[in-house]
């Protein structure tokens, strides 16, 4: 018992100072991106009713729910993600506000899975959701925004694949599969399984034409020559309009200059089954699995009652601070500290100091334990401090940074230099 108390449960995990600013710095980052393209934020609760969150059983995620009673009898669950939250208000709260409508989210979600390298059981994502338009053009702004977000945050040699659900949906659909055959061969490449793949496609009763595509789907990826090569392959109409509404999307994304980091995946199957179109998914070289997806979902809202077109994405925070650390990527994170002595001395000139750099955006921490010039850079090393300011006047300071010694200086030189290092990282 008394072993279990110190630890946290299993999936979830502590984020000590560093981390947590961090995670703030990246989630902040995002929020400043979002609004400038036009997204507002919106906040859900992190419980809701078990049934709305199932969506009509149409996610794929009422396996993976965190449930429990609460005391009027009622199922709630923690939610798995925000896409269906969104889609619960939008329906019930939004269907007369003008669409499309641009929203975004910050937020902790929780699903009941192993843990292991990249996955937890409570972890934060950061997304977008463009609700009220059906246009390719929605589906290109998504996918441009998770590039851009990307790019925000400082990630290096990362990609975006892009693919469509119709694609692989439309070959499976002519072929007339019974559901437990097109369950199998979807988990065979889910879990990209090409062993067992070969092995459902040879005993299934499918045309010689769907089961080499099948068997093609996990190397259909490339670029624009890809789109070209999937349309010849295509024999049904439903393929067909995939290829097509994919063309327009990357058409778009060309025109915008992006598709150096756009990758065509045609074998790109998602766990969750909402999605009716476009998919995305955010890799990096660092990392052996997503840290970023999305996709369209047209019938999701209508679940709740409201028939609305809808797309998005969502960014795994945890797992985009992880591929930071391994790329040496947080320099582009403000960290300039300072430690301003003479509290117990001068607390009015102090005072006064710390309030002057804090006003210009510094973080600043008073010395509250009086020692000396030799214990407070000390603690200023230890703590990962930048500057010690000791204030002799209002206007002028000793100041003492790492790998320079101690000096005199006007303040207004010292704000200079602050926000010069603060503005280089």
């Amino acid at each position: 018992m008394a072993y279990t108390m110190m630890q946290t449960p299993r999936g979830t995990e502590d984020f000590l100072p560093r981390d947590a600013e961090r995670k703030r710095w990246v989630e902040e980052t995002l929020r400043g991106l979002f609004w400038r393209w036009g997204y507002r934020e919106i906040i859900t609760p992190t419980m809701e009713f078990y049934d709305a969150v199932r969506a009509g059983d149409t996610t794929g995620l009422a396996d993976n729910l965190y449930r429990f009673f609460e005391r009027e009898g009622d199922i709630l669950a923690l939610r798995p993600d925000m896409t269906t939250p969104i889609a619960r208000v939008v329906a019930t709260r939004l269907q007369d506000s003008a669409k499309p409508l641009r929203l975004c989210y910050h937020a902790n979600v929780f699903r009941y899975a192993e843990p292991q390298a990249g996955r937890r059981r409570e972890f934060y994502q950061s997304g977008v959701e463009l609700v009220g338009s059906g246009s390719h053009l929605a589906d290109a702004e998504v996918i441009a925004l998770t590039v851009e977000s990307l790019k925000a945050v400082g990630l290096q040699g990362f990609r975006v694949d892009i693919g469509h659900v119709d694609y692989y949906d439309g070959i499976l659909e002519s072929s007339g599969l019974p559901p437990e055959e097109r369950r199998s061969l979807r988990l065979a490449l889910l879990k990209k399984d090409y062993v067992a793949l070969e092995e459902l496609t040879a005993a299934c009763s499918l045309s010689r034409d769907d089961r080499e595509l099948l068997l093609e789907l996990p190397g259909l990826r490339g670029g624009r020559e890809i789109l070209a090569k999937a349309m010849e392959r295509a024999a049904n109409p439903i393929s067909q309009g995939a290829i097509a509404n994919l063309t327009a999307i990357y058409d778009a994304l060309d025109a915008y200059g992006l598709t150096d980091w756009i990758q065509v995946d045609l074998g790109m199957i998602k766990d969750i089954e909402y999605y009716t179109g476009m998919v995305l998914e955010a890799y990096t070289a660092d990392m052996g699995f997503t840290i970023g997806t999305g996709g369209r979902y047209d019938h999701l809202i209508q679940q709740f009652g409201y028939q609305c077109p809808a797309t998005g994405f969502a960014l795994g925070i945890e797992r985009i601070m992880l591929a930071l650390s391994r790329q040496h990527g947080w320099t582009a994170a403000p960290n300039v500290r300072v430690l301003c002595m003479g509290l117990a001395q001068q607390p009015q000139l102090a005072w006064d100091t710390a309030e002057q750099l804090r006003a210009k955006g510094f973080p600043v921490e008073l010395d509250v334990s009086g020692s000396g010039e030799d214990e407070a850079v000390a603690y200023a090393a230890a703590q990962g401090f930048h500057w010690v300011v000791d204030p002799l006047t209002h206007h002028r300071a000793r100041v003492w940074t790492q790998g320079g010694g101690w000096r005199e200086q006007e303040l207004s030189e010292l704000t200079a230099a602050l926000e010069g290092e603060n503005g280089s990282g």
